[in-house]
């Protein structure tokens, strides 16, 4: 029996967050920025070779980014002389199509060669990024394209098709292999995915159609200027999982924005029309996280401690080097049950590790402290747990048996840095000094305010965003509130919203558009 999914998509000013729910509990959190483009996984660009590295067989590119991105030979790809003759032969005054079309796709490169003698200082290559710049390390790049779909994957200049092993029908990866090469224009290869099993002609023509728009859209840009520039990019964040995780366990889908919840309801119409209806717009009053538990789940989930089943709790650390997390529990004495119990909380432990991995979009080396066990055949059954609680994780990972200290290492894909968010609340009045004014003077703090708003900007129909604490406060008493004495004051609306988002005393107000006042 599958999981019951949930995706709840939170849209404000600033970005996009979203949040996978498996059984209404948080096992993914995504965010990506709506104040302009950051460099992330699958954006194409025009990049510039800056400087060659003969010793590590790579090269430094620049892709618009402060940090500069780095490319191996071995990233570059078979067919980087196709690329690398597209790319001097693109002009706007040319048949590009023709030019495409006519291009050899080999001699292609070989693995033992030097980057030297394929790359130069100032040449222009059209590069991906398969890894997000973290700390003070740039973006990886490949310059072996690929276009994600639903079921496709297409590759410019590649000349073969491959099918997932995933497929085991032998029949069926003949069929989709034979079907895919008959409808693939001149110098494109693909990877049929695992999603593409029993899909129709129709189905697959109409992706892999939209696919090559896509990369023939990007050679207008190249073709104009041949400076620095982002070709195109992935799908937005939204979508993207959607491409990767839309199976029949999605059960709904809200979203708080009708721009947003249109885009995903076209994609999903797109891709799995049956499916649609489960795209949803949330227009309750209260914030659509907090609705659905999403930020209880935030706040509980991303401290440094985080508690599991029985009163033990998990300790997670962050270094530059690896992540460690141990396990905790109360005091234990050396007897059977004892052993039996620390057996049972490891295994708790296991489960929440599994879901902290995948929130926090930890890679790199993770260690992990078990609590000492005795049993080997606890031990060898905790390694097993660990590997079946990870199978459903996309990222590429590797688990390895306990220690004779007791220690897991477990190795994951790391593509993006780790997501951190701040648990703790800092003062919004003393900014972490520990002396704030007396919270009873906060109304009239919010009171000069709302007066500035009312009486200068001529702002009548007001929204002020506050913590269910501070909320509780201003509105308690039917008709003697303090929201109440101050519709009646200044002839105005007021509609008090509690986040359990904000700190105690923070609070904002927002005009009749949703927009956020100074």
């Amino acid at each position: 029996m599958e999981s019951e999914k949930d995706l709840i998509v939170d849209v404000n000013s600033t970005e996009v967050s979203i949040a996978l729910m498996e059984n209404h509990r948080l096992i993914e959190l995504n965010k990506e920025s709506s104040q302009g483009h950051s460099f992330s996984v699958g954006d194409v660009y025009l990049g510039k070779v800056k400087k060659i590295l003969p010793a590590l067989n790579a090269a430094f590119v620049d892709i618009g980014d402060e940090k500069q991105a780095f490319v191996h030979y071995l990233d570059l790809g078979l067919y980087f002389n196709a690329f690398d003759e597209f790319v001097k032969r693109i002009n706007p005054n040319s048949d590009n199509k023709g030019i495409y079309k006519h291009i050899k796709p080999g001699p292609i490169l070989e693995k033992e060669g030097r980057i030297e003698n394929v790359l130069t200082p100032g040449q222009m290559i059209i590069v991906q990024i398969v890894k997000e710049p973290i700390s003070t390390k740039g973006s990886r790049l490949t310059a072996e394209i690929s276009l994600a779909g639903r079921n496709i994957v297409l590759l410019p200049f590649a000349e073969k098709v491959s099918v997932s092993q995933k497929i085991a029908s032998k029949e069926e990866k003949r069929r989709l292999e034979t079907l895919v090469k008959s409808i693939l224009p001149k110098n494109y290869g693909a990877i049929i995915r695992t999603a593409a099993e029993g899909k129709n002609a129709a189905v697959l023509d109409a992706e892999v159609m939209s696919l090559v728009e896509k990369w023939e859209n990007s050679w207008k840009k190249l073709a104009k200027s041949k400076d620095v520039q982002l070709l195109f990019t992935e799908y937005s964040k939204t979508t993207t999982i959607l491409r990767d995780l839309l199976n029949d366990s999605f059960s709904n889908i809200y979203v708080n924005d009708e721009n947003i919840y249109e885009e995903t309801r076209k994609y999903i119409s797109l891709i799995s029309p049956e499916q649609e209806k489960i795209v949803k717009l949330y227009k309750d009053k209260d914030p659509i996280f907090d609705h659905f538990e999403v930020t209880r789940q935030i706040k509980s989930s991303f401290g440094k401690v985080v508690p599991i089943k029985q009163g033990a709790y998990l300790v997670i650390e962050h270094t530059e080097a690896l992540h460690v997390i141990d396990v905790n529990s109360g005091i234990r004495s050396k007897n059977k049950e004892q052993e039996q119990n620390t057996f049972d909380i490891n295994c708790f432990a296991a489960e929440e590790i599994a879901r902290q991995l995948r929130l926090r979009d930890m890679g790199g080396i993770v260690i992990v402290d078990f609590i000492d066990m005795d049993n080997n055949e606890h031990k060898n059954a905790l390694f097993k747990k660990m590997q079946e609680l990870m199978e459903p994780d996309k990222a590429k990972h590797n688990v390895l048996p306990l220690t004779k200290f007791g220690l897991m290492q477990i190795t994951r894909q790391r593509v993006r840095p780790a997501t951190e968010i701040n648990t703790t609340e800092v003062c919004p009045v003393c900014n972490g000094t520990g002396k704030i004014t007396s919270s009873v003077v906060i109304d009239e703090a919010i009171e000069r305010r709302l007066s500035f708003y009312v009486t200068e900007k001529k702002i009548t129909n007001l929204t002020l965003k506050v913590n269910p604490i501070l909320g509780a406060y201003l509105t308690r008493g039917i008709f003697s509130s303090i929201v109440g004495k101050w519709k009646k004051k200044y002839k105005c609306k007021i509609e008090v919203i509690e986040t359990t988002d904000f700190t105690v005393l923070q609070n904002e107000f927002y005009d009749e558009k949703g927009e956020k006042l100074d």
